[in-house]
């Protein structure tokens, strides 16, 4: 598992082409040889997503292909439909961030929490003015809210990148419109067996275009719509089996289309996703005793300094 560094001064200069190859060519590569398996199960998650179906673009462009399956939660490829996020971000948002931070500099976690928590301020904003300014009351522990809360810093080149080619001008949607780590990208090059899932209240990924993203890549993916939001609507542990889903088998051209044909199936979506995963998985071993081996040998325990980093 790859968590977010909280980036500090001093690596305020990484790029994105640094995400990709630090972030996700090379954990693949040490899984591959710690474990000893040619393959691996991918899945990432918002971003993490994007970046990872990114990165096996780069390794397909080089004739590789290392993972076995790869799993989209809440993840956006093609940028066409991003919802009310659109309000902030046009060209001349994106000019005068490239021009502050392309050469280095922090964008602080807070100003992104910020801009999301925003676009659902009856949820995310007033209430906590009311009970907390006004009434004088702390908020109760919660732990979606506190993962929702837990910002992380970025480095300038990597976000500006980011916003330029794909928000602004939805290039990673297009085949070879872009060059990662000295390779051509094209998502269609990725056609190892996809699931992506979306939520159908997601305010940061619309699901929509969760949908239009899953159609981009070179394999028929299987959709999976959930209902709540971002984070809620991806955790929905199979134990609780709350809320519901929608199913439908085959992609359709448009979202519209796919949601007419699905069936509303109530419950975790969670099922569903591990009975596709399964063929993909390979037989139950037991677990590993020791972490690494003699060359990549454990540094601390889990979940490491980095995740106890502040923003």
């Amino acid at each position: 598992m790859v968590s977010w560094r909280n980036v500090q001064e001093g690596q305020d200069a990484l790029t994105w082409d640094d995400y990709i190859r630090l972030g996700i060519l090379a954990p693949i590569a040490q899984v591959q040889a710690i474990t000893k398996q040619a393959k691996i199960n991918a899945l990432g998650f918002c971003v993490g997503g994007t970046l990872v179906a990114a990165g096996l673009a780069v390794l397909a462009k080089k004739g590789e292909h290392p993972v076995a399956s790869l799993t989209l939660l809440t993840t956006l490829l093609d940028f066409t439909e991003v919802g009310e996020i659109r309000v902030y971000i046009d060209e001349s948002f994106v000019a005068r961030r490239e021009k502050d931070l392309k050469k280095g500099g922090l964008v602080p976690g807070g100003e992104l929490a910020s801009a999301f928590s925003s676009l659902r301020a009856n949820d995310l904003i007033w209430p906590y003015v009311v009970n907390n300014y006004l009434k004088g009351k702390q908020p109760p522990a919660f732990d979606l809210l506190f993962w929702n809360s837990d910002a992380t810093n970025l480095p300038g080149p990597m976000y500006a990148y980011y916003l330029r080619n794909t928000y602004q001008d939805n290039k990673l949607a297009q085949p070879d419109a872009l060059t990662m780590c000295g390779a051509k990208v094209s998502l269609k090059r990725v056609t190892v067996p996809t699931f992506v899932f979306s939520a159908r209240e997601d305010h940061i990924v619309p699901w929509r275009g969760g949908y239009k993203s899953a159609l981009t890549l070179g394999a028929q993916a299987k959709f999976v719509l959930g209902a709540s939001g971002h984070i809620a609507g991806t955790i929905n542990p199979a134990s609780k089996n709350k809320r519901s889903y929608w199913l439908h088998d085959k992609l359709e051209p448009d979202a519209e289309s796919w949601l007419a044909k699905a069936r509303e199936m109530p419950g975790s979506w969670w099922p569903v996703w591990s009975k596709w995963l399964k063929p993909h998985a390979g037989k139950l071993v037991a677990a590993r005793k020791k972490l690494g081996d003699a060359k990549h040998k454990p540094i601390e325990p889990a979940p490491g300094r980095y995740v106890r980093e502040r923003a």
